[in-house]
């Protein structure tokens, strides 16, 4: 299971275009982002933090589309701290990052585009798992 850096981690400025009525976001799978979207799926009415989990195979994009919100993403040795706020704008999370997502504010919704359909079992669903995961691959 491969490790990844933060250093892969970075911003996608999502093609908009401006007019007296608004603003058109639209985001082509491959063209915009740097996989094919096999899955999308967002948060909303949020009551408490979400994430606290690493996706072994499973590369996404996070927007912040309404309001804003806070991330911590960790490679078990670093940790960088994002807010997402602007629907313009998604971040490239790429595998094997722990991903945190806390202080949304009222409305805030985040919408999460992934390559891979969901799959539990794919996932590293607290931060010791991670760290033993990250462990043996680096003892391998």
């Amino acid at each position: 299971m491969p490790v990844n850096s933060l250093k892969n981690v970075r911003w996608i400025d999502l093609p908009s275009k401006v007019d007296p009525r608004g603003t058109l976001t639209s985001i082509e799978a491959g063209a915009d982002t740097p996989f094919e979207i096999k899955r999308v799926f967002y948060c909303h009415h949020i009551t408490a933090d979400r994430g606290g989990h690493a996706h072994m195979d499973t590369d996404q994009v996070l927007i912040g589309v309404a309001g804003s919100f806070k991330m911590d993403l960790s490679d078990g040795v670093n940790t960088k701290t994002f807010e997402l706020n602007d629907p313009c704008r998604g971040i490239y999370l790429p595998r094997m990052l722990y991903i945190s997502l806390y202080d949304f504010s009222p409305g805030a919704v985040g919408l999460v585009l992934a390559s891979t359909h969901y799959d539990i079992s794919r996932s590293l669903r607290s931060w010791d798992d991670y760290l033993k995961a990250i462990k043996i691959h680096d003892n391998a």
